[in-house]
């Protein structure tokens, strides 16, 4: 049974369709990534999966429950990183994960997260003092601390420089290789080229391919995931 299936997922804002009869499968163990551009609807499906936004039409299970109903089970077994870290300046990072872990039944060992994601020195940094990639090792943290079966990755490295990034995809593949499922929303090609199993491009509103990313370069006939992107996408205007 997938670890997340989607079928049919309908919503939207007033007169705006912002996801439009949206279906795909994640399986236990992969890095799957949700590929568009801003606008396509990715962050509203997230929101779905994760119970914050209901879905007015469609059927969603998370973990073999539904978002909308099992919120809360549903947040013990799933860990976020948002598009966007925001902490108390003054907070500092052990107080942080600290805090996070109080709030679950079986949390991880701070410690443990701290040297994994090579924060150990920064433990009693002040979170506003932080790097944009070290704020994003937080952020990682944070969302692993609650021990959790899946990981849902928005955007983890909007702004950061190169080198950060390369980072950050190092600690995303340590993430999965520690047994935790990854559902990675993005809009860099090299990054879901990089680091996902099964990639679904996303545009206006709708799921227009799904498949490995060898699968949708030979689809497209692309020599790269961003030629076969626009070629993808291009084909649904």
């Amino acid at each position: 049974m997938p670890l997340i299936e989607v079928t049919g997922l309908h919503k939207r804002y007033g007169s705006r369709v912002a996801v439009d009869g949206v279906s795909f499968t994640v399986e236990r163990g992969e890095i799957f990534g949700i590929l568009g551009t801003n606008g396509a609807g990715k962050t509203t499906t997230v929101e779905c999966l994760q119970g914050l936004r209901r879905a007015d039409r469609g059927a969603i299970s998370v973990l073999g429950l539904d978002p909308a109903a099992d919120r809360a089970a549903l947040t013990r077994r799933v860990g976020v990183q948002l598009q966007e870290s925001r902490l108390p300046p003054k907070l500092r990072v052990r107080e942080a994960l600290e805090l996070f872990a109080s709030f679950y039944p079986d949390p991880a060992d701070v410690d443990v997260l701290l040297d994994q994601l090579d924060l150990r020195d920064h433990a009693r940094s002040y979170f506003g003092k932080l790097s944009g990639g070290q704020k994003q090792r937080v952020s990682i943290a944070l969302a692993l601390v609650g021990n959790p079966e899946l990981a849902i990755l928005d955007e983890l490295t909007t702004g950061l420089d190169p080198h950060a990034r390369r980072e950050t995809w190092r600690l995303v593949e340590g993430v999965r290789a520690a047994g935790v499922t990854v559902l990675l929303v993005t809009h860099f090609m090299d990054e879901a080229e990089r680091l996902c199993d099964r990639v679904a491009i996303f545009d206006a509103g709708r799921v227009v391919a799904t498949g490995t990313p060898a699968e949708l370069r030979a689809t497209a006939g692309a020599s790269t995931l961003d030629d076969a992107f626009v070629s993808l996408t291009r084909s649904t205007l």
